[in-house]
Parts: C-alpha cells; sequence; structure tokens
C-alpha cells in the first residue's frame, strides 16, 4: 500500500537513503529538515536528496512547521537530532531543546494529525557500557568503570582486579545513560512509544550502533567515526583514536540501517518494541582506523593514540541481534572491507575541512578530556 511518510531531518546522511528506499518502494517521501551549517555547510537542498522528495524547510521545534509537515502523513520515521556524545557533553541546552523538546513538539502536533506509526531513531548509547562476563562466567549488567586503571590499562575489571570480557548487549539490559546525548535519546525512545501507545498509534524504536557509507558529513567532527578518519586521512592527518585504540564497536553500514527503518515501519510485530540494529561484527577502533587509512590508499598513515578519555565515552559496546533477526527479519548484508572500499571511493570525490583538533580543543578547554 503506497503511503505518504514524513522523514525528520530526512536531509541528512541516514535520512536521504531511507528516502530513497522509500521511493524505490512506491511511497511518496516528505522530509523536514533545519539544514543546520554544522551538518550542511552551505544551508542548502543537498545534491544527494532524490529530486521527488518534498521537502520541508524549518525546526522540529517550531509547532506551525511540524503541523505543515505531518499533516496528510501516513507514517513518521523521525531521526531530526543533533548528534553527538562529545558535544552534547556542554552544548547541553541546544542537544537537549532539539532532541527531546523538539520530540515533544512533533507528538502535540500528532495529537491532531495521528499517523498510523512512528519509528524514532534512539542509539547504542543508551546501554552506558554494553554486557560484560567475569572470568568465571558471571554476567554483569551494571558495569561503571573509572576512566582509567591504577596499572594503566582501560578495561574494567571485576572484583578480583582481572578484566572484565565483552559479551553481545541484548534490549534486556538496563540503560546505563553516561552522556546528555544518551539522556537525549532514552527521553525520544520513550515519548515515543509511550504517547504512540497511549493515542491509538503505533510505535517502534531501533537502538542504533556506528553508522557509516557514502553521504556523512565529513566536515562535522562530531559525526561517525569513520566519516572523521576519513577526513582526517583525506587530508593527510593522523585519525585521531582516544584511550588505547582497543575499544570495541560494531560498524554498520547506512544500507543496512535503511533496511531496518522500512522493516520496522511495515512489520506488525515492531509495534511498541525495540531493536538493535548493527552489522553483528565488532572491531577495535585501532584496527578499523588502520583499514579504513589502507582503503584510502594511504596505508602510511598511523591513527594517533591519544591515551585519554573523553566523558560521557564508554569502552566497549557490541550489540546482540538475536531480537531484531526473530522478529524484524534484518541480517546485515553489506561487507564491510566492501562498504570501507565504497566509502574510500566516495570520499575520494568530496571536499572537506578538517575540524577535528578544534574539537578536540573545545573538549580539553572545558575538561571533558583526561
Amino acid at each position: 500500500m503506497t503511503e505518504t511518510i514524513l522523514i525528520t531531518g530526512g536531509a541528512g546522511f541516514v535520512g536521504r537513503h531511507v528516502a530513497k528506499a522509500l521511493l524505490r518502494d512506491g511511497h511518496r517521501v516528505r522530509a523536514l529538515d533545519s539544514l543546520i551549517e554544522q551538518v550542511h555547510p552551505t544551508r542548502s537542498r543537498p545534491s544527494e536528496l532524490d529530486e521527488d522528495v518534498e521537502l520541508i524547510v524549518g525546526d522540529i521545534r517550531d509547532g506551525d512547521v511540524v503541523r505543515r509537515a505531518v499533516t496528510g502523513a501516513d507514517a513518521v520515521i523521525h531521526l531530526a537530532a543533533e548528534v553527538g556524545v562529545g558535544q552534547s557533553m556542554y552544548a547541553i541546552d541546544r542537544y537537549t531543546s532539539v532532541n527531546d523538546y523538539g520530540t515533544a513538539v512533533l507528538f502535540q502536533q500528532l495529537l491532531e494529525h495521528p499517523v498510523r506509526r512512528v519509528v524514532i531513531a534512539s542509539s547504542m548509547s543508551i546501554y552506558g557500557e554494553g554486557l560484560y562476563r567475569t572470568a568465571d562466567g558471571e554476567l554483569m549488567q551494571d558495569v561503571v568503570r573509572g576512566p582509567r586503571n591504577a596499572d594503566g590499562s582501560w578495561d574494567p575489571l571485576d572484583k578480583a582486579g582481572r578484566p572484565l570480557v565483552p559479551i553481545p548487549t541484548p534490549e534486556t539490559k538496563q540503560p546505563a545513560l553516561k552522556s546528555v546525548y544518551a539522556i537525549n535519546k532514552f527521553v525520544q525512545e520513550r515519548l515515543t512509544l509511550t504517547l504512540t501507545s497511549q493515542y491509538g498509534m503505533e510505535g517502534a524504536a531501533l537502538r542504533l550502533w556506528n553508522i557509516y557509507g557514502p553521504g556523512q558529513a565529513l566536515s562535522n567532527p562530531y559525526t561517525g567515526v569513520l566519516a572523521i578518519f576519513a577526513s582526517r586521512i583525506m587530508n593527510g592527518q593522523s585519525p585521531m583514536v582516544f584511550e588505547d585504540g582497543k575499544q570495541r564497536r560494531d560498524f554498520v553500514h547506512v544500507s543496512d540501517v535503511t533496511r531496518a527503518f522500512l522493516l520496522a515501519l511495515q512489520k506488525p510485530e515492531a509495534n511498541g518494541e525495540v531493536f538493535n540494529i548493527g552489522s553483528g561484527e565488532d572491531r577495535n577502533v585501532e584496527e578499523v582506523a588502520l583499514l579504513q587509512a589502507a582503503s584510502m590508499g594511504r596505508a602510511d598513515i598511523a591513527p594517533e593514540i591519544t591515551q585519554q578519555a573523553r566523558a560521557g565515552d564508554i569502552r566497549h559496546n557490541i550489540p546482540d541481534l538475536t531480537k531484531a533477526r526473530d522478529v524484524l527479519g534484518y541480517e546485515a548484508k553489506q561487507d564491510f572491507a566492501s562498504g570501507l572500499e565504497e566509502l574510500a571511493e566516495w570520499v575520494a570525490r568530496q571536499e572537506s575541512q578538517d575540524r577535528v583538533a578544534d574539537a578536540r580543543r573545545e573538549l580539553e578547554m572545558r575538561g571533558l578530556v583526561a
């Protein structure tokens, strides 16, 4: 059935890919986006946004604009958000206003213009540290670590001083909100699931891991880590890796994330549920930086291992994708090496300003790096 789908933040990286997929499936697509300078330096319609997408330029916090955007829509994919753990720790009012108040404004308008379903982009950051087990096999749900151990190591330890082992984190793990961004995303998620249920709509939330792929904002120092690394490498600079580089992450291609959004929009079983979305493969960040430099023809560039920690960062968090597979039928398809090659080919055609050093200085000045 053909529907009109509103994508908030629809001119952004993920939004453009989702819009293209929805159009390909025969839907009508409307995008609401404020085109902020940090993501859209020219403040103009991105060339990558399909010409068949109706674009409304406006702020998610503006009730009149949001009313116009939701009128006539059959479903909403809510991506509009300020994104970035580090920046959220000092741009507190901006992040909370856009992310949480903006979501509240969206639902205030949906009370008068209800839709079939709202799918919200949540984040793996709400878990804080992922799930661990001890050397004896005991599960550890509520791991809290200091920035560094007395012996100079970074991994969280058990009571006997032994490193804990990271294991896949299921949706049942209790949240541990370590940053303003994590708090924002948890509020967005809860607002969506609470209000859709209360007012006769359907809702679902996708807890997304580290997304990468062509189209990411290379000049935004708070975007996805692979785009940040790519910007550094293409400018002849070393990727900046915090701590010792051994922290493990799951990197998921934007095409897989796009498919997850379409499944969450369509599957009846998704209503009222949250799902982890990743690739199912985890790697340490230093390894990823080396692989990315090689994919861009700059194997001579080694990462800069800072031996510093950022406020709000966690050590290890890898997803358990069992629920997404069983309920949504989701499986990641993009091979990581091929995905890096695709990203490298796209990056080679772009221009970017390397603003990572400026972002680091900002964090250091505010005492958010130690």
